[in-house]
């Protein structure tokens, strides 16, 4: 608060008919609109500071309780690795007891052998020469094994000139069936009303015996069995597609 004191124009008494003693007075300036000014300045100033002191409260206050989460949720994630530990440790332990035991059992395994190889060794050159032996009939049975591979073989340079014959005059293609080791075998000119019309079979060549799988039109099993026997014996394939072939012809007619 300020305050300012103008003197008078003249301490002297004023004359008669001159001014009043009320202008005479000094003029004295109080400040209210300033000190008002001033308070309000105050008041804005005080309550931004104090909305700021709540804010910052608030932003603690929510921080202090986003780390007490945090801390609990470590604190919950620790309780739960610690759980984790001890349950590996009780499955560690469970499997240190077994190897034990196992290890013990092996260790009478040990012992158990060591007394069935001293009881072997008094009949082991007993099955060397029963070995020896064994191995000179299997050394007669690949040779005798290779012959046939080699029959087979020869056969098989004259096969592919003979299938070509087959293929012409049976009226047959040969394709693939879409599975390995299978064959697909069409024939046409089977229907006498029909010549376009197809019938075919699968042929299974995976293992050493010939078998049909399938075929359209359907044939009786029994009659397909007969002929892979007779087949089979042979190992004839031309016996196999002259025999479908009939087969066939004879469904179509039925």
């Amino acid at each position: 608060m300020s305050s300012s004191f103008e003197p008078s124009m003249s301490t002297s008494r004023p004359p008669i008919g001159g001014p009043s003693l009320a202008d005479t007075l000094p003029n004295i300036n109080f400040g209210f609109d300033e000190l008002r000014d001033r308070m309000a300045k105050f008041t804005a100033k005080f309550d931004a500071f104090i909305e700021q002191g709540r804010k910052r409260v608030l932003e603690e206050r929510n921080q202090f309780r986003m780390n007490v989460a945090e801390l609990q949720e470590d604190q919950r994630m620790k309780k739960k690795d610690i759980e984790i530990l001890q349950l590996r440790t009780n499955t560690y332990q469970q499997t240190m007891t077994k190897e034990a035991a196992e290890t013990r059992e092996m260790q009478g395994a040990i012992g158990q052998l060591t007394s069935q190889r001293d009881r072997q060794a008094a009949a082991r050159d007993a099955l060397k020469e029963q070995i020896a032996a064994t191995q000179k009939d299997i050394d007669a049975r690949l040779a005798a094994q290779r012959a046939h591979q080699a029959q087979l073989e020869a056969q098989a340079r004259f096969n592919v000139p003979e299938l070509d014959f087959w293929v012409t005059n049976l009226c047959l293609r040969i394709e693939g069936a879409g599975v390995e080791d299978r064959l697909k075998f069409v024939y046409t000119h089977v229907d006498e009303k029909n010549w376009e019309r197809e019938a075919w079979f699968e042929l299974c060549t995976g293992s050493r015996d010939y078998d049909v799988r399938h075929c359209r039109p359907k044939l009786e099993r029994e009659k397909v069995e007969k002929l892979l026997d007779r087949v089979n014996e042979t190992r004839e394939l031309a016996t196999l597609l002259k025999g479908m072939r009939e087969l066939f012809v004879e469904a179509m007619r039925s």
